[in-house]
């Protein structure tokens, strides 16, 4: 019993790899439904290819799919956020006072870019707070920031 792969095999292979990509993200078995694709593109147009040099292509199509992400794509995909990051990498970021301290009430800072996954932070301050003032990051105590104004 003789069974040929046609084109729309692979297209359907790389349809399954894609659909548990979003199932399952690991983001490792796009790229061989990618290169399945690759190979069903090919197979549409060299219809007599041997299942040996399909299954070759694909596997060369993977291992190139695979390489460029993490050579090429991977590393231009930064992280913008701090997350995770101590707090020795927070002290010193600068940002601006959103609602001031009143009493026992903290006041709310928020920065350009998010210091450990949140752009606004609750502040307390030894020093008078306006909103609109700029104010640097000296100490993170709990799950609030210690600061003081900025000097221009």
């Amino acid at each position: 019993m003789s069974f040929t792969i046609l084109w729309w095999h692979w297209l359907i292979f790389g349809m399954l790899l894609v659909l548990i990509e979003m199932l399952i993200p690991s983001f490792t078995l796009f790229w061989f439904g990618l290169a399945a694709f690759l190979v069903a593109l090919l197979l549409f147009f060299i219809p007599d290819l041997a299942l040996s040099l399909q299954l070759i292509c694909w596997s060369i199509g993977s291992i190139i799919c695979t390489i460029l992400w993490f050579k090429y794509f991977k590393p231009t995909m930064t992280d913008r956020t701090k997350a995770g990051i101590t707090r020795e990498a927070v002290t010193g970021e600068t940002g601006i006072v959103i609602k001031p301290p009143h009493g026992d009430i903290r006041g709310v800072v928020r920065f350009s870019m998010p210091l450990l996954g949140s752009d606004e932070w609750e502040f307390m301050s030894h020093e008078a707070c306006a909103v609109g003032d700029r104010v640097e990051v000296v100490d993170v105590s709990g799950n609030r920031l210690v600061v003081k104004l900025k000097n221009s």
